[in-house]
């Protein structure tokens, strides 16, 4: 078990005094927990930003923890229930071009992030009281809402551990948020269920009341998201003025002419974000009966399945960040990721093998993949140009998750589960197929992408010695 010490290594603690002065009194250095250059209160800042997007990954898969209870309580069938999902990516097909410029430009980091969490907040608030009066319009409302500030708050979070760890141990912290957000939707898909259960006991029966009160205490989790903003903003406010520092800010340009001069093989790399990602969520949120009709499990059992990915995700995600920080070769690491998920969509639709071995296969290739494939964006485009390539690549990504969403609704209506695990497995073909194109592409223009980690940092070496 890593000991104070080791910590304090990871994150970069510095040995330099705290400033005189600020919170401590002219002339008294301030106390650890109370310096924002010390790394015990840098741990209470990491605290509050990983349970910054908590709430809003807790109640993004509300639908799929609920599956049958919302498809039965509100009387619908399988594709309006994939609006839910639909309404929540279809701002973020515009608005992950801006987020970052509102956060720079207009509200700022601390007014931004609280903004943001309140449209979660409300989103959710507006969800849970569609289901409780049995109007599924309202719901579609809320869920719209709850995307305009659910994606941008993910990038409020990145700002926030860029100004306050930059050059510590970055992508430790980054990977410590991925897990805490994988949390959120571990718990929501294990205990919605209960919490539903419970509401059925209070107000006598199953129905659309039960399930709009349970919807209401998720947004419990939104608020508590909404306090951590706050008291982000109240610490980020303080170290401004006791480090003389500037508001922190996203850094993103945002210029929609540079996608003219995005090379080939970033367009691959949107391809496989595409490809991927869309039989991964969309799967989720149909899983639980799938489980329960094809595997005979309890809804208990579906949704504890159902969750593998994100549980298996949230330990995964920071390791193998390191081992591909560690290794480089980050084409070969996406490729080993697609094969591995193509491999267990195909078990969950031509085996009866026990489903719990391939979605524990899922879980690990998803957060393989997420380390391996994100980064390859800044290889292949230079830093001017990292802003709108990240917002375009999250763009067609939310494009992509809300028209299969629909379509794989449509799907499961007319002609079942087999047909749709098909249909997923077609998709990531298309991103095994992009990913091999990828290879062969940066392999013929020099194999930047799958340089090795010892490579980079011999050529970053020699590239600082020549600067010099």
């Amino acid at each position: 078990m890593t000991n104070y010490e080791d910590i304090g290594n990871l994150l970069g603690d510095e040995d330099e005094e705290a400033p005189a002065g600020g919170a401590g009194g002219a002339g008294r250095p301030l106390p650890l927990i109370c310096d924002p250059r010390r790394l015990p209160h840098r741990l209470v800042i990491l605290a509050f930003m990983c349970f910054l997007g908590f709430g809003s990954y807790f109640c993004y898969d509300n639908p799929a923890a609920l599956q049958i209870e919302v498809i039965q309580d509100l009387d619908l069938n399988t594709a309006r229930f994939m609006q839910l999902y639909a309404w929540y990516s279809w701002p973020n097909v515009v608005l992950c071009f801006f987020g970052g410029f509102l956060i720079d430009r207009v509200f700022g980091i601390r007014l931004g992030t609280v903004i943001f969490s309140l449209f979660v907040c409300v989103g959710q608030v507006i969800f849970a009281a569609g289901a409780l009066v049995n109007l599924f319009w309202l719901c579609e409302i809320g869920r719209f809402v709850f995307g305009i500030g659910g994606e941008s708050l993910a990038v409020a979070q990145n700002t926030y551990a860029v100004s306050w760890f930059k050059g510590k141990e970055l992508n430790l912290v980054f990977g410590l948020q991925l897990s805490m957000a994988r949390l959120g939707s571990t718990v929501n898909m294990n205990i919605m269920g209960w919490v539903y259960g419970k509401m059925t006991d209070l107000v006598g029966s199953p129905g659309h009341t039960a399930l709009g009160a349970s919807l209401m205490i998720a947004a419990a989790t939104c608020l508590f998201s909404l306090f951590c903003a706050l008291v982000l903003a109240y610490f980020d406010r303080r170290a401004e003025k006791i480090l003389n520092k500037e508001e922190s800010k996203t850094g993103e340009v945002i210029k929609l002419t540079d996608v003219k001069d995005f090379p080939l093989t970033l367009w691959l790399i949107f391809i496989v974000c595409v490809g991927y990602y869309v039989a991964i969520f969309p799967f989720i949120g149909l899983g639980q009966v799938f489980f329960i009709e094809k595997f005979n499990f309890s809804p208990t059992q579906a949704r504890a399945v159902n969750s593998i990915v994100y549980i298996i995700s949230a330990p995964a995600s920071p390791v193998l960040g390191f081992v591909v920080d560690k290794t480089g070769r980050n084409v070969t690491w996406v490729m080993v990721a697609v094969v591995v998920t193509l491999a267990g969509h195909m078990m969950l639709a031509f085996t009866f093998w026990n489903p719990w071995i391939a979605m524990s296969l899922l879980g690990v290739s998803y957060s393989l993949l997420a380390c391996a494939l994100w980064p390859m964006v800044a290889f292949v485009v230079p830093e001017h140009q990292l802003g709108t390539a990240y917002g375009f690549m999250q763009s067609i990504q939310n494009l992509g998750l809300a028209l299969i969403s629909l379509a794989s609704g449509a799907i499961l209506d007319s002609k079942g589960y087999l047909l749709l695990e098909v249909f997923f497995c077609t998709c990531v073909c298309i991103a095994l197929m992009a990913v091999v194109m990828l290879y062969f592409v940066d392999y013929l223009r020099g194999g930047d992408l799958n340089r090795s980690a010892a490579e980079r940092a011999k050529l970053l070496k020699e590239a600082t010695s020549h600067s010099e």
